[in-house]
């Protein structure tokens, strides 16, 4: 009689935990997602999350709020995601920032592979190689016969060592077998001023943060790094088709999770966010920024990143960047 008393009550017991799990899920979210940005407002990365943050919260029937914590390359907002509950409501919109800090940092306070999950890719751009308005450059021709005719004189600028955007341009010089000064900068938006006034060569920048300085005429467009031209940009023609044949480069942006996040609550976001993604009016939203939508499942998202890690790492030791 105990015997079947305890087996009764274990069965109860195993039956409410299972009951009470299987509701979690199915509850998931009953409050505000938070998603870090962890770089400045303003830029493409920011931008592009709070487009997609407003329709995940209506397809999630919560507030989904964008939240920029900047600092040490994009280090303290990484980090700070990490360390949240692995519950689901506090996320981290990043991309190459998260591999490239990881390999260039002598102490990044985090493996990208083992203390995130991914949820799903969002979005990707191509950079736009752009230049002064007054600088005489019209071609990205002029600017590697320049740079070939007096190396390290015709400098560039980027977002800060190791970000996105010196990546790309450092990846174009050795690519095109040329030498120019790098000049980094705390951000994208402080480098500007000093592009439009000449005082730098050029910048890779991706087209949602250059484009209001591209219509109000104080920068010029040279080249876009996508494999074929932009559709806002179809004047402007790609690096491989002037002179570095097979090369290409975009900005991309994930949503990642804490490591240990559910996987039934991993599984519920992704799905959220590729009906969000799939949806025409919100491609066409991005579209007008250069900027592409990318449906991908957890699994595939997962494999996508673990090669990104390996190249990102492969890529900074051939450009022979100093860890920081």
């Amino acid at each position: 009689m105990r015997l079947k008393f305890w087996k009764t009550a274990l069965a109860a017991a195993l039956a409410t935990a299972v009951s009470a799990t299987a509701f979690a899920a199915d509850a998931f979210p009953s409050k505000p997602v938070r998603i870090v940005v962890p770089v400045a407002a303003g830029g493409w990365g920011d931008l592009s999350t709070r487009v997609i943050a407003q329709k995940l919260s209506e397809e999630l029937g919560q507030p989904v709020i964008v939240e920029n914590r900047t600092g040490a390359g994009g280090l303290l907002g990484i980090r700070f995601v990490k360390t949240a509950p692995a519950d689901g409501y506090t996320l981290v919109s990043t991309g190459g920032t998260m591999p490239i800090q990881a390999a260039l940092s002598v102490d990044p306070g985090f493996d990208p592979l083992k203390d995130f999950v991914g949820v799903g890719y969002l979005v990707r751009s191509p950079s736009v190689v752009v230049v002064g308005a007054d600088s005489p450059d019209r071609s990205l021709a002029d600017i590697m016969k320049r740079a070939k005719a007096a190396p390290n004189k015709f400098s560039y600028g980027s977002a800060g060592i190791g970000t996105a955007t010196h990546i790309a341009a450092a990846s174009f010089v050795k690519q095109a077998g040329i030498e120019m000064l790098h000049v980094p900068y705390k951000g994208n938006g402080a480098a500007m001023p000093d592009l439009i006034a000449g005082r730098i060569g050029l910048m890779f920048d991706a087209y949602g943060s250059s484009s209001a300085n591209l219509t109000g005429g104080r920068l010029r467009a040279l080249a876009v790094t996508s494999t074929e031209r932009l559709k806002v940009l179809p004047q402007v023609p790609t690096v491989a088709e002037q002179g570095v044949p097979g090369f290409s480069s975009y900005f991309w942006l994930g949503l990642f999770a804490p490591a240990g996040t559910p996987n039934d609550v991993v599984l519920k976001l992704s799905g959220a966010l590729n009906r969000v993604l799939a949806s025409n009016q919100l491609k066409e939203r991005l579209q007008q920024d250069g900027t592409e939508p990318v449906v991908m499942s957890p699994d595939a998202f997962k494999e996508f990143f673990r090669k990104e890690v390996t190249q990102i790492n492969t890529l900074v030791k051939d450009l022979d960047i100093p860890k920081q």
